[in-house]
């Protein structure tokens, strides 16, 4: 009997173990705020050793705000900024698609059902802008990379569903901007003297503050 109580306990002590050190491989959809209306889909596989998991995803946020100033560089579309600004009558869109690489570290459950998790990485963002005006569309686009990181919290509603906020912000770092429209295309530089007026003007992020919540989906 004491061997066989022996047994059971080890059996208990293994399965807990393995309850606590591994979960499954989680699927994630959110949606909220990261530099306008913003959507992200993930894959995340925590506890790959120990505490520590790996997480990828890709998030997409329409942003079509233009920051116009009538001291914004005059280089493709003269005047457009001051047209916009006073007249109205212009359009805009714009987007930023970015890929994100993170390691996580889990702070385990803080309540029952109430999980956490930290995560850091790199970045790679896609930007782009577009202002209609005077008949022209100028399209302002912007590839640059950059590291991101957050918490995520996690509240389970069965063993396979999770819901999750997420609160974190994304750093970009300066790279090259390209303006074009139908008849011309001008390349600005980081260092140039138009450089951070023209990032300005349209938007391009720098530091980017992003909150969204959602649903964890374990396989």
């Amino acid at each position: 009997m004491k061997k066989t109580l022996l047994a059971l306990a080890a059996l208990a002590a293994t399965t807990a173990s393995a309850q606590t050190f591994t979960r499954p491989v989680e699927l994630g959809l959110s949606a909220g705020y990261a530099g306008g209306l913003s959507g992200e889909a993930f894959v995340h596989a925590p506890y790959v050793y120990g505490p520590f998991g790996v997480k990828a995803g890709v998030s997409y946020a329409n942003v079509g705000n233009f920051n116009y100033d009538r001291n914004s560089p005059n280089l493709v579309v003269a005047g457009a900024s001051v047209y916009c600004q006073d007249v109205g009558g212009c359009s805009t869109s714009g987007s930023n698609l970015i890929i994100g690489l993170d390691g996580t570290y889990a702070l385990g459950e803080l309540s029952p059902g109430l999980d956490a998790d930290l995560y850091a990485g790199v970045r790679y963002g896609m930007f782009n802008r577009s202002l209609t005006a005077f008949g022209d569309t100028t399209t302002y686009s912007m590839n640059s990379f950059g590291l991101g990181g957050g918490l995520m919290l996690g509240y389970a509603v069965n063993p396979g569903l999770s819901l999750f906020g997420d609160l974190g912000a994304d750093y970009f770092f300066n790279s090259a901007l390209t303006s074009t429209n139908s008849t011309d295309s001008v390349t600005v530089n980081p260092g140039d003297a138009d450089y951070a007026a023209l990032r300005s003007f349209t938007n391009m992020p720098n530091v980017n503050f992003k909150a969204r919540v959602g649903v964890k989906f374990r396989l």
